[in-house]
């Protein structure tokens, strides 16, 4: 199965995955102004997200999606920007294909195989209580609540609130369509990754007001991947790219030029900041 994605823009490719609270959406201001600087932006839905229906049967790995994704494209190197569970993607794929990534960025990335702590641990059960509970508004509504930072205005809390809702409800509904068919629901692999093999120039950001977790996790990255740049941004949750989103796309714009993701691609002039 081919993932559900767009492609907007010609030059060297940006492959921007997305949280698990959200789908390829999330990065509508970043593609706009990446394809303006001179980069080809490709934007995937992880399976049971935005436009990709769930598999709720055989295991799949949403790395390989991804990659089969870029194969497909006829992409052999990408630079990577991963939001939250799309950031462990993001490092799986540099860890396992480095040669495959030149750039990295993190934007309070996922550690998989993380142990989670009290702050994490409490998100879950309510999540899962609420869910069992039948009572998606309120399980949307503890999302939107833990995983935007005080920036977030109501405009960008409706995105997500119509992203994880749409989640929501294609999850459950191939879950309970595998339970019909008397099949035990599966999820895509939480392989172990190190990521001390990631090759490619890394900026890894956190956010002050995100859960001890999620900062936990960025410490951890900047200290294991080789070379990593560590960012904290004073003012942002778990979603800083929804949170002030010029800000966020000047970072990630500086840190691609920094890179040489332009000049290796060969690719046009950057274009002045929108």
């Amino acid at each position: 199965m081919t993932i559900a994605h767009d492609v907007a823009g010609d030059g060297p490719a940006v492959v921007l995955l997305h949280s698990s609270v959200c789908d390829r959406r999330m990065w509508d201001e970043q593609r706009d102004a990446l394809t303006g600087a001179g980069y080809r932006v490709v934007r995937p839905d992880f399976r049971g997200f935005g436009g990709t229906p769930a598999e709720a049967v055989h295991p799949y790995s949403d790395e390989d999606d991804v990659l089969a994704l870029l194969d497909e494209l006829g992409i052999e190197r990408a630079a990577f920007v991963g939001a939250s569970y799309g950031g462990g993607v993001a490092v799986g794929i540099a860890a396992r294909r480095p040669e495959r990534v030149t750039a990295l960025a993190l934007l309070c990335a996922a550690l998989p195989g993380h142990e989670p702590g009290p702050g994490l641990l409490a998100f879950d059960r309510k999540e899962d209580e609420l869910v069992e509970a039948g009572d998606l508004d309120a399980a949307v509504e503890l999302n939107v609540a833990t995983w935007l930072g005080p920036e977030a205005g109501e405009p960008v809390r409706e995105r997500v609130r119509a992203m994880q809702r749409h989640a929501f409800d294609v999850q459950l509904a191939a879950d309970a369509e595998a339970e019909r068919a008397g099949l035990e629901p599966v999820e895509g692999d939480d392989p172990q990754v190190d990521p001390g093999a990631v090759t490619a120039p890394a900026l890894v950001v956190s956010g002050a007001h995100d859960l001890d977790d999620f900062k936990a996790m960025a410490a951890r990255f900047a200290e294991l991947i080789p070379g990593a740049r560590a960012v904290e941004l004073p003012w942002a949750g778990h979603l800083p790219s929804l949170e002030r989103p010029a800000e966020v796309t000047d970072l990630l714009r500086d840190f691609l030029r920094d890179s040489g993701v332009l000049r290796e691609g060969g690719a046009a002039p950057v274009s002045p900041a929108p």
